[in-house]
């Protein structure tokens, strides 16, 4: 008999689903677990190219360094925003082209530089004058994006905090790259994570709209690329505008810009919603009159991204148990660190121990953070609707 889970933190409508083959999967492979669905992957993918048709994606690999989710998109006809040797070295494994890629780090090792051009990719990001001077030596390979920065508190996390330049900075910044030689073909900017208010994104490319006007009546540089990042809202514990609603002002914001190549870098958009984390309940406990629920996984695994990513995932127990009293409680990891609490103070039923704990929205920011302290190994994950057999396990970056 199937057993039924509710989520117990989520609003109504949240859209993230739990996977009907739950109880098989357990049963054969134990928890915790991860379980990537291939088939929202895709759904994900396609939502965001109709939604900007004529924005092309490079899914930033630092979201779910996975090698299914990045031979699922390469299948779709992805391009990639790659911003370490590792991760050329996993695309370069995969067989993706060097040309399907662009290096998004504004600040790089030399030996990150010279990895990259190895492997033929061209295009890179800075942000500083500092940067200009270390790429110059390879003024003859190299073409450059200038990230400007776009601050906004009201980001998840605020991407223009680390990089980017002034919009002041802007051409100084292109006139000493062309006095070294250089090539900057465009502009980038990233308004944040989890952006709710599409007007951020309409903001830069009214500002990048300027800066490029003026760039090319300067002559400073040949202009062909506008990278507008990535940042674009899923489902958590609350339901946000479809995508293509979102994205209709950026849509006439890019109508509006002067001829040229679109691109985006979606991570989260892209898979967040194609993996839950299924954990067990392995100890209970009274600590100062609440219930303590000890999980197989917290926050050194998957529920990392509570604390890298400021991330809340929609959480679901036996749909049974919500027919008793709920009371503070406190869901807890497996570690021996006392940080390593997923929830404090949450409403529960009384749980069980064997009982199982869903969490939705898992796919980004998460497994990607995950750690193996204590010795305990990063979750398995298992990929299910794929179209052709997959590695079961994410043990590579």
């Amino acid at each position: 008999m199937s057993v039924h889970y509710q989520y117990i933190n989520a609003e109504q409508g949240t859209k993230t689903t739990i996977p009907d083959s739950l109880e098989r999967l357990v049963k054969r492979h134990g928890t915790p677990l991860l379980i990537f669905d291939a088939d929202v992957v895709r759904q994900q993918y396609c939502a965001l190219i109709n939604a900007l048709p004529e924005v092309t994606p490079h899914y930033a690999v630092k979201a779910l360094p996975f090698s299914p989710a990045l031979k699922i998109l390469h299948g779709e006809g992805a391009s990639f925003d790659i911003a370490s040797s590792g991760e050329i070295s996993m695309a370069e494994r995969l067989g993706i082209s060097a040309k399907q890629c662009i290096h998004t780090h504004p600040v790089k090792k030399t030996e990150e530089v010279e990895k990259a051009l190895a492997w033929g990719c061209r295009q890179f990001v800075f942000d500083n004058s500092h940067e200009l001077t270390k790429l110059a030596h390879y003024k003859n390979s190299v073409k450059l994006l200038l990230r400007i920065s776009f601050p906004n508190p009201y980001a998840r996390v605020n991407l223009s905090y680390k990089f980017g330049c002034t919009v002041e900075e802007a051409l100084p910044l292109m006139e000493q790259a062309k006095a070294l030689g250089l090539n900057v073909n465009g502009l980038s900017f990233h308004v944040g994570s989890q952006i709710t208010d599409p007007e951020r994104y309409v903001s830069a490319i009214k500002t990048c709209k300027k800066i490029w006007e003026q760039a090319k009546t300067l002559k400073l540089a040949p202009l062909e690329i506008l990278d507008i990042g990535g940042g674009f809202p899923v489902d958590y514990t609350a339901p946000v505008a479809g995508i293509n609603d979102f994205c209709a002002q950026i849509r006439a914001a890019l109508h509006s810009f002067p001829q040229a190549q679109f691109i985006s870098e979606p991570g989260r958009f892209l898979v967040a919603s194609a993996m839950h984390s299924i954990s067990t309940v392995v100890g209970i406990a009274q600590r100062e009159g609440r219930p303590w629920y000890y999980l197989d996984e917290g926050l050194y695994g998957c529920f990392s991204g509570q604390l890298f990513d400021k991330a809340e995932y929609p959480l679901a127990i036996p749909a049974k148990r919500l027919l008793q009293p709920k009371e503070p409680s406190v869901l807890a990891g497996p570690t021996c660190d006392s940080i390593d609490i997923i929830r404090d103070g949450i409403e529960l039923p009384q749980l069980r121990e064997g009982d199982l704990i869903i969490a939705g929205g898992m796919g980004a920011y998460s497994w990607a953070h995950a750690t193996e302290f204590n010795h305990i190994p990063r979750t398995q994950i298992v990929v299910i609707n794929d179209i052709e057999p997959l590695p079961s396990t994410g043990t590579e970056y």
